[in-house]
């Protein structure tokens, strides 16, 4: 921790005291990053720079609830070859299906959903085609 500033010393040359101190120990030097470019300086500045570097760092991302339901049903659409068993292929589906159901009557916020239930018996039936031709 810094002392606080003596009465009757400018606060500027106070501050470039305690950097020019800081200096001279070497404390600079350790710093994470040290001697590297600075990230971002060619892109336009965002406010939301530390949330968004924070959300990557965790993994994580935000959309909007309609967004992230069309994700979740291509995801499940996507799967469906991979499925081992009829009911993983319907367990699947009708849970995405039910989701759907549920953002038709009561529409989440953000935009329009586009999306209808799937048909669980036709994709089914397409597993059991594409599982009998291998």
């Amino acid at each position: 921790m810094t002392e606080r500033k003596p009465a009757g010393v400018s606060f500027e040359s106070w501050v470039d005291k305690q950097i020019r101190e800081s200096e001279q120990r070497g404390d600079f030097s350790r710093l994470p990053g040290f001697g590297k470019p600075l990230e971002g300086l060619d892109r336009p500045y965002d406010e939301a720079w530390w949330i968004k570097a924070k959300m990557q760092r965790e993994g994580l991302s935000v959309l909007p609830p309609s967004l992230a339901l069309r994700k979740e049903a291509e995801e499940a659409l996507a799967a469906v070859p991979g499925a081992r068993t009829e009911g993983e292929v319907r367990r699947m589906l009708t849970e995405v299906n039910e989701k759907i159901a549920e953002a038709v009557r009561r529409p989440p916020p953000g935009p329009l959903l586009k999306l209808k239930p799937f048909d669980v018996e036709a994709l089914v039936q397409e597993w059991r085609t594409a599982r009998r031709s291998t």
